[in-house]
């Protein structure tokens, strides 16, 4: 995959890191081109031990600020307008022409949660101009697939396919519904979703039904 030219920083809002979390910042790190390209912010010293090979490279900028524009050279380009952040309550949807506009693309952990709990809040206070990625909630490496596809690769987001709430089907009488949105693979037809994926939400869904 061609290295990205255009930045991507998620915001970490949890005090842990789950499974489903490492998995879904692997696959972002491949995605946009690894270290270089990919930050992570707001990640408790305590969970660096935590993070897989692939994301504790030092060149993955694992900082403990809260305040995502104390990266470097974050806060200039925020004054210049440079930063986007991916707000699903912006009025205004992502399109190929913001490339040219925006060079760091800010992603709250905001995206994934079923309900929505509007954490871009926590953001909205630095200023950033926000950009939406339609109607549906994506989780975070779906977004920045997405976001990568309209301003590196130049594609219009209604001109995607997608899969929405995809049904995951285990055998005839089991069978889990995703409730997002995710990029369609054009070879297969199915969701793409980070490797590792499908068996920990068939894992977490027999886990819940043993509960239950």
């Amino acid at each position: 995959m061609a290295a990205s030219h255009k930045k991507y920083v998620v915001e970490h809002m949890e005090d842990g890191i789950s499974p489903w979390v490492l998995l879904e910042y692997v696959a972002i790190s491949h995605d946009v081109g690894g270290g270089a390209n990919f930050y992570l912010t707001s990640l408790l010293p305590s969970l660096r031990s935590s993070l897989p090979p692939q994301l504790a490279d030092p060149q993955v900028a694992t900082t403990t600020s809260a305040d995502v524009i104390e990266l470097p050279g974050v806060r200039a380009l925020a004054d210049q307008g440079r930063v986007c952040l991916l707000d699903p309550s912006a009025t205004q949807d992502l399109a190929p022409e913001d490339a040219a506009r925006f060079d760091w693309f800010v992603f709250g952990g905001i995206l994934g949660d079923h309900p929505p709990r509007d954490r871009t809040g926590e953001l909205r206070k630095y200023g950033f101009e926000g950009r939406r990625l339609g109607p549906n909630q994506m989780t975070t490496d779906t977004a920045i697939r997405v976001v990568k596809m309209v301003v590196e690769d130049q594609k219009p987001l209604n001109q995607i396919d997608y899969v929405d709430f995809p049904e995951l089907r285990w055998n005839k009488h089991e069978s889990t519904e995703m409730p997002f949105r995710y990029v369609k693979d054009g070879a297969t037809g199915e969701p793409i979703m980070p490797p590792g994926m499908r068996d920990l939400i068939r894992q977490d869904t027999n886990r819940g039904l043993d509960d239950a």
